[in-house]
């Protein structure tokens, strides 16, 4: 397959005990427990350290409480919690067939720009370190980067809005040079790239651009944050959902509407001459990562439902589906049947799976050096696999599904790049694929905001339906997150919560084995090829799984799993 044949990266020789813990830029705490041997991962575990117990603390309370309880996971992704715990209620109480045409309208407003502010952050803040080595951009040449900034900006659009000019640039790199000069270096302390490191290999001008966009991208985030808040009425961790509907009345009215188009027009502008440029540009240089750190199976739940259609997955913008195998020719119907979670190498009671409407969440640890439990997180399966959610699910499922704007921007991401389908299954294409579903989100936000506009013109100011508390009831409720698949599971018995489960997108991703021994999809893709250059600053290990975006209470460690030595690093 063209460009996606590893280059002669290289690799550490004999075996190395290697801990890095914790993973920072992640949202929580993430530990990997690995053998690497001859620059090569050759065994891995994924743990959670940290038990929060959510679904304890939900049981015997109002079902309408639990949204508040639950978006609080999170300081990030707060809005998603809020949504799904809300589409959980209403799918028990039967509402959600009735939803008013605004409130979906409002709620899929608000999701677009939470995609938008995580999808920069991410790629951006949490995972361009990665690749990019700040300190490189001193020894670029500013006029060139200047010429270079203006071919980029065009990679979207023939006219692009955003371009760095010479003057900013200069800027950049003198503010780069005062922390360097400064020995002050913050947030780069122990960044991998100080020094040098063979496994950075961006040219000068690329590292200069690309900490330009860095820095900007850190005052647009804020837009993007502020635009969920015009509906939500804060951020984080919005206020605006209620079982039924919407409670933004004020979001019906021009000023509303218009101030969130306003934010919007700046944050379309940097996703379509910064985010993705820069993405493709610095993919680019690292084409052997299309054949580093893949998985197998893939599923989304898809998202932005349709007016009307809130209950049914199948009327989402974005669509739901199971990929098994990699076969982009089969795209299967998700059966929720399908799930369960697995606690034989979880801090649980030992159990047999259960699914989530009966699952169980009684801790039990045992210790830091359990090699057989050893993880917080459940071990969720689907038919008992392991499968991939995020962005990338997405993009592979509606690729295979035939969507047309993912077939677009997929297929103009992998010509661009010169790189074919097969190039989405590692942790390269996992990067990309996040990119695609902020672009694509985007570019569709135009029309939520037009259909918003027409009904309330057509005298349409409905956004909430009044419906009934049932004693008993059972619901799911279903968000395509930023970082894939969440979904919550009530019970209710008297009215109250009797059970309460929610399966995030980390769980699904950065779970450790099963009661079948299979590894979780972090763990499968850490085995995939991924070369350890220098075990002392594995930078590798990070690429990907900050491709994951981790969103748990975790860290990640290297450990030998024949003695049990390890060594600690700090790490950016």
């Amino acid at each position: 397959m063209s460009g996606c044949t590893p280059k002669a990266a290289p690799m550490a020789k004999g075996k190395h005990d290697v801990v890095v813990d914790p993973v920072t830029r992640i949202e929580g705490h993430l530990r990997i427990e690995a053998v690497v041997e001859d620059g090569k991962i050759v065994d891995v575990r994924s743990s959670s350290q940290l038990f929060r117990g959510l679904e304890i603390i939900l049981k015997g309370r109002d079902p309408r409480d639990a949204q508040h309880f639950t978006q609080r996971s999170c300081g990030v992704c707060t809005y998603v919690h809020a949504l799904c715990s809300t589409r959980a209620v209403e799918n028990a109480v039967g509402v959600d067939k009735e939803l008013p045409h605004n409130a979906t309208i409002i709620r899929n407003l608000v999701m677009a720009a939470q995609f938008m502010h995580d999808h920069i952050v991410h790629f951006y803040h949490l995972h361009a370190l990665d690749f990019v080595d700040v300190t490189g951009c001193l020894s670029a040449d500013v006029s060139k980067t200047a010429e270079l900034a203006v071919g980029v900006a065009q990679t979207v659009r023939k006219d692009p809005k955003l371009v760095s000019s010479k003057e900013e640039l200069q800027k950049t790199k003198d503010t780069v040079k005062g922390i360097v000069d400064s020995g002050r270096l913050g947030i780069f302390t122990n960044a991998y790239f100080l020094g040098g490191h063979p496994a950075y290999i961006l040219p000068p001008e690329v590292n200069l651009l690309a900490t330009d966009h860095y820095l900007k991208a850190l005052h647009l985030q804020v837009k993007a944050a502020r635009a969920m808040a015009i509906f939500g009425a804060k951020n984080p961790h919005t206020q605006f959902t209620v079982m039924g509907g919407v409670t933004c009345y004020e979001g019906l009215t021009d000023k509303y509407i218009n101030d969130y188009l306003d934010l919007y027009a700046d944050i379309k502008d940097f996703v379509l001459d910064c985010y993705i440029p820069d993405l493709l540009a610095v993919a680019g240089f690292y084409k052997d990562w299309a054949a580093i750190g893949g998985t197998t199976n893939f599923m989304s739940f898809g998202e932005f439902p349709t007016p009307g259609g809130e209950a049914d997955l199948n009327s989402r913008y974005i669509k739901p589906g199971v990929m098994m195998n990699r076969d982009l020719g089969n795209v299967e119907t998700y059966d929720p049947a399908m799930i369960e979670e697995h606690v034989k190498h979880s801090w649980y009671k030992e159990d047999t799976p259960k699914h989530p409407y009966n699952g169980v969440t009684d801790p039990m640890y045992t210790s830091l050096d359990d090699k057989n439990k050893y993880s917080w997180s459940k071990a969720p399966r689907y038919n008992g696999k392991a499968v991939e959610v995020g962005p990338l699910a997405t993009c592979l499922v509606n690729y295979g599904l035939g969507h047309p704007e993912f077939k677009t921007y997929v297929d103009f991401v992998l010509n661009h790049l010169g790189v074919g389908p097969e190039a989405l299954f590692s942790t390269l294409g996992r990067t990309a694929g996040r990119g695609i579903e902020c672009l694509i989100t985007t570019l569709k936000t135009d029309e939520w905001v037009n259909d918003l506009k027409e009904n309330i013109a057509k005298g349409d100011l409905d956004i909430c339906k009044d419906w009934d508390m049932s004693a008993e009831a059972q619901g799911v409720g279903y968000v395509n997150a930023p970082r894939g698949g969440l979904s919550h599971w009530i019970n209710i018995k008297d009215s109250k919560i009797d059970n309460f489960q929610l399966v995030v997108p980390s769980t699904w991703n950065i779970g450790p084995r099963c009661d079948n021994d299979l590894p979780g999809p972090l763990e499968e893709a850490l085995l995939d090829n991924t070369p350890i250059a220098d075990p002392e600053r594995p930078v590798e290990i990070l690429r990907t799984v900050h491709s994951y975006d981790p969103c748990i209470a975790c860290g990640v460690h290297v450990i030998d799993n024949k003695t049990g030595n390890v060594k600690k690093f700090k790490i950016l």
